[in-house]
């Protein structure tokens, strides 16, 4: 190992503009946090300098700004929130043999030599929360996404679980990235009376979704938060800031992280996420997640002893990360990282509370190969135990 002091420059790929700029904004402070810790850490020998570029959630602006960092000379970056953006910046990246360092949960069914995963699989968000859903809510599911893979595959997924378990999908619709106008689709759920709603919207679709069907059921004596609550695997802490007090609490969210975890470890984090960006947006996974991508580059850079893109990736897996939601490694089969699930509810003051969580990191897989050799995914007892 090269013990002398290994300098490099990093993208930082995020829209902190756009209908999706919260969350952005959240994974752009865990990595600015996570290269001040680095850059502060003497046992490291690291020293990174961060490099943002601003799409500004408009998708052909990535392409650009992955040419941009590369023109610099930039081979390791963290970035891309939504899996349109991953898809688009993809093909610059192998070309040009750079590594993305890729911090959002996704709907999996991917692996590239040129992506390290640090953001949670469909195995580690998304088959739990279809075990719990049917197991404490009901056998039918209405679905709602906007219209990119993200959803795509993910209501793929949602059905497919629920379809095994013996129950149904009452129906299954997308609106584009940012629409608001979304009150045929509230009608048509008071209308259909599922017993859940899994929300795939992602951004300011989401939050005014949330809001008017909150207020739609007030209007006719519906108890949304019993009767038809509505589940994810996206919604975090600074989006119950932007969905607003109408409609914050009672939402379900399955993540590998939430800022209320009760760990001392998580404190440190959250001390210092808050002492960083007194502004917000709050600590949450997304921030988390590239937190922990950023600590992972640089421990691996350290172990390479340069940034070499071939030498990092062969460092990676031998890195253990003691990250907020407890150790964090990455799989050498699928370069994803091992993560713990949890499944929370929100509260009225914009903080979860964590009904369930794994013992322990699960081995993530991405193609949702063991699930496959089940008949029925997961309910949440075999994976995860009762936390309240």
């Amino acid at each position: 190992m090269n013990l002398g002091r290994i300098s490099l420059q990093i993208g930082l790929l995020f829209s902190t503009e756009g209908p999706y700029s919260t969350v952005a904004q959240a994974l752009l402070n865990g990595a600015i946090l996570a290269c001040d810790e680095v850059n502060r850490d003497p046992s490291l020998h690291v020293q990174l300098e961060p490099f943002h570029v601003n799409p500004r959630g408009q998708l052909g602006n990535y392409q650009a700004g992955i040419q941009s960092m590369l023109d610099r000379g930039i081979i390791h970056v963290c970035g891309c929130y939504t899996s349109s953006s991953r898809k688009e910046v993809l093909p610059i990246i192998e070309k040009h043999d750079a590594l993305l360092w890729y911090p959002s949960h996704y709907e999996g069914f991917e692996t590239s030599q040129n992506v390290i995963y640090t953001g949670s699989s469909p195995n580690q968000h998304l088959t739990p929360l279809i075990g719990f859903l049917f197991q404490e809510y009901g056998r039918t599911a209405y679905c709602i996404g906007s219209n990119y893979i993200w959803a795509w595959e993910s209501n793929r997924v949602f059905r497919e679980g629920i379809t095994r378990l013996g129950g149904q999908i009452a129906a299954e619709r997308y609106v584009p990235v940012g629409e608001i106008d979304l009150d045929q689709y509230v009608s048509e759920i008071l209308k259909l009376r599922p017993d859940y709603i899994f929300n795939s919207l992602i951004g300011s679709s989401s939050y005014e979704f949330l809001r008017r069907l909150r207020r739609a059921c007030a209007a006719v004596g519906i108890d949304q938060r019993q009767d038809m609550p509505v589940a994810s695997c996206t919604l975090s802490e600074p989006e119950l800031h932007a969905i607003g007090a109408e409609a914050a609490d009672g939402q379900i969210t399955s993540s590998v992280y939430f800022s209320s975890l009760q760990t001392a470890r998580n404190a440190v984090f959250v001390a210092a996420y808050r002492h960083a960006f007194p502004n917000g947006p709050v600590a949450c996974v997304d921030a988390e997640s590239s937190y922990i991508a950023i600590h992972l580059l640089a421990r691996a850079v350290a172990r390479a002893g340069c940034q070499e893109v071939a030498r990092v990736r062969a460092a990676v897996p031998a890195c253990q990360f003691d990250a907020p939601q407890g150790p964090v490694k990455i799989d050498p089969e699928t370069m994803h990282a091992c993560l713990t699930p949890h499944i929370a509810v929100s509260r009225a003051d914009y903080e979860f509370d964590v009904l369930i969580q794994s013992p322990g990191p699960v081995q993530p897989d991405p193609y949702l190969v063991q699930w496959s050799r089940t008949l029925e995914p997961p309910s949440f007892p075999s994976q995860l135990r009762i936390v309240k």
